[in-house]
């Protein structure tokens, strides 16, 4: 595999580790060393399909510093695979800051593409989603009332990823600014206890209310106008 100087992006399962592409796999294999929000998660990963690189870790939080490291590094001839904990790098997390100093220094970025949950939940919506807003997380605090505003007086689908912390609280701010719109829930995608579940917002609400025990995980939502939905 020719790897001088190329920043591969590689989508990593968000769940079933049967999800890996085998391009993925050929790719990690052969780079210098692998970029990973949590090196002790990308660790596991590559240690369940036993490859051994130096791993560099790589987040929200890295000073420009560093990153200006590995840019001389991919300058000098490296090759560099960013992966984040599961999933697509660049969809909610800082993957696009460091792809942003690739191109501006001209080095290559390759996508190596697999899983994210985004295409997953699409998957199996089974409404029209030729057009739909996405959102990414919520806010915390600031601007969370205007980010479900946004979501309620949307026109089209809307697909954000949730908190297991904040789910019902969202669910019933949702329900006050639109009570009729239903939700697609993609709970644990691809794990063990994959869930998918579909209602109004207010059935959703009640529902997660109601069993504690199915608020974990990771969450990946849709809003939509079923009254809207060119598919009915």
């Amino acid at each position: 595999m020719s790897a001088s100087g190329t920043l591969y992006i590689v989508a990593t399962p968000i769940g079933n580790l049967g999800d890996i592409t085998l391009r993925a796999l050929e790719t990690l294999k052969g780079v210098d060393a692998v970029l990973s929000e949590d090196t002790r998660v990308t660790g596991k990963l590559l240690m369940h399909f036993d490859i051994r690189k130096p791993l560099v870790s790589f987040h929200e939080h890295t000073d420009a510093k560093k990153a200006a490291t590995l840019i001389e590094r991919l300058s000098a001839g490296e090759s560099l695979a960013l992966v984040t904990d599961a999933g697509t790098p660049g969809l909610s997390d800082p993957g696009n800051v460091l792809v942003e100093l690739a191109v501006a220094a001209g080095i290559r970025v390759v996508p190596i593409p697999g899983v994210s949950a985004l295409a997953a939940i699409i998957s199996v919506a089974g409404i029209d989603m030729r057009e739909f807003l996405f959102l990414g997380f919520p806010p915390h605090k600031k601007g969370r009332e205007t980010f479900f505003k946004q979501v309620a007086a949307a026109e089209m689908p809307v697909v954000y990823y949730e908190s297991v912390h904040r789910v019902v609280k969202n669910l019933e701010l949702l329900e006050m600014l639109t009570s009729d719109k239903k939700v697609i829930v993609g709970r644990e995608l691809t794990k063990m206890f994959e869930e998918i579940r579909r209602g109004t917002v207010g059935e959703m609400r009640a529902y997660y209310q109601e069993n504690a025990d199915k608020v974990k995980g990771e969450f990946v939502m849709i809003i939509y106008d079923a009254k809207k939905d060119r598919m009915k």
